[in-house]
């Protein structure tokens, strides 16, 4: 079978780059894999492609300014400043939301590899493939979102800002649509009448290492970014916690824009002895292994990879209240929730936490939950959904059994 992701950014650092990475090279062991990429080819191979037999092709969308560029510029004003209310408007937003040029491009790379599956992974790369669907001669054509719905329509800063209207209309076209959890499948089927398939990220690492109570450390990783992990919640409920817990250490590893201010915070409620902030790192395993409990501070989240990576490593964990962290382990008595945005409430928790006499049988909860996600376990229901659907196989055989007919007719 040869099958086709297509991607933006595919060496750059990201869990989206990492189960990427992970699913496209486990399935090239069985199948012909390749990553149709919009990303220049002198990035850094960090994800170990080169060891495998993954294939690349680059597809670049020329930045023109022409007449093409104006007319899809205020086909899209009008669309976003009312339009998008009328019966018609997303018909006629679709002509300019991916340029036709582009358009082009996209259908002539897809079509000349003769794939059997093409996977948009992210919700403008699935956009794109549903605006040319008809035009793609590829049996399966699947849309993979990677952020929850809430990121993508309904947060105060939404992915996909104004277009909640076009997005159900223009998905319709796809023969699946893949979400990482069963909540948002449920917000996808209810307020866009789209029927998704789960499927859970895997665990993209093999564990070195455990991680022990006796270490009295809370870890966090992800990037610095405004908001979206929560770390200027966790150093204001650390800065509450530490005073009576005078033992306990907070590691935080990561980049991102907003170390300034995190530094700034640590400088001037005199955390320096009790917070840690490091770099990202390759052996991760041994930022895992080195702590005591995992906090997921993230106001939002589609499907956290470190949640598996810190279970595997044995790592409890101290979460917001979000959908797919209470789907994942509300029922497995492993992780202490706090409410979503509030920093007194983390306090809490991280307090409660720290007083557990349960840490052991939680710790070993967390190494037996994460063997549910490997990679070929999941790579196997991707499998599954590369089928063509069985009613487009049985319209094919009636052609060709006419087809049949009328020859054995004329002969």
């Amino acid at each position: 079978m040869k099958i086709l992701f297509y991607a933006d950014t595919v060496f750059g650092v990201g869990g989206v780059q990492r189960v990427l990475a992970q699913v496209a090279q486990h399935l090239s062991l069985r199948h012909e894999v390749t990553i149709l990429t919009t990303e220049l080819w002198d990035a850094e191979d960090r994800y170990d492609y080169d060891a495998t037999d993954v294939r690349f092709e680059s597809i670049t969308y020329p930045d023109r300014h022409g007449w093409e560029y104006l007319r899809c510029k205020a086909v899209s004003l009008c669309y976003k400043r009312g339009m998008m209310y009328l019966p018609f408007a997303s018909h006629f937003y679709s002509r300019s939301f991916f340029r036709p040029s582009y358009k082009r491009s996209l259908v002539e790379a897809i079509n000349r590899g003769g794939y059997d599956v093409v996977v948009g992974v992210h919700a403008f790369f699935s956009l794109h493939l549903a605006s040319v669907r008809r035009r793609l001669k590829v049996p399966v054509v699947i849309g993979w979102m990677h952020n929850s719905f809430s990121a993508l329509f309904t947060m105060d800063h939404p992915y996909l800002p104004d277009l909640f209207r076009f997005f159900r209309w223009r998905m319709r076209a796809l023969d699946h649509l893949v979400v990482l959890t069963h909540a948002d499948a449920r917000l996808f089927e209810s307020q866009m009448g789209l029927a998704c398939q789960v499927i859970y990220n895997p665990l993209t690492l093999t564990p070195r290492g455990c991680a022990s109570l006796d270490h009295h450390r809370f870890v966090a990783l992800g990037r610095f970014s405004p908001r979206h992990k929560g770390f200027d919640l966790l150093l204001q409920a650390f800065e509450q916690f530490a005073p009576k817990h005078p033992e306990w250490q907070l590691l935080l590893v990561g980049e991102g824009s907003e170390e300034a201010a995190y530094r700034d915070f640590i400088r001037c409620h005199h955390l320096e002895k009790r917070v840690t902030i490091a770099p990202f790192t390759n052996r991760v395993q041994e930022v895992y292994a080195s702590g005591s409990y995992y906090v997921l501070s993230s106001r939002w989240e589609g499907l956290p990879l470190v949640l598996f990576e810190a279970m595997a490593h044995g790592l409890p964990v101290v979460a917001s209240d979000i959908p797919v962290a209470r789907e994942l382990m509300e029922s497995k008595e492993l992780c202490d929730f706090f409410r979503c945005g509030d920093a007194n409430d983390l306090a809490r928790a991280l307090s409660t936490a720290a007083r557990r006499t349960d840490w052991k049988q939680r710790s070993d909860r967390a190494i037996q939950e994460s063997q549910r996600y490997t990679l070929a376990d999941i790579c196997g229901q991707w499998e599954e959904l590369f089928q063509p659907p069985s009613g487009r196989v049985s319209i094919l055989a009636r052609i060709a059994g006419w087809f049949s007919k009328k020859q054995t007719t004329i002969e």
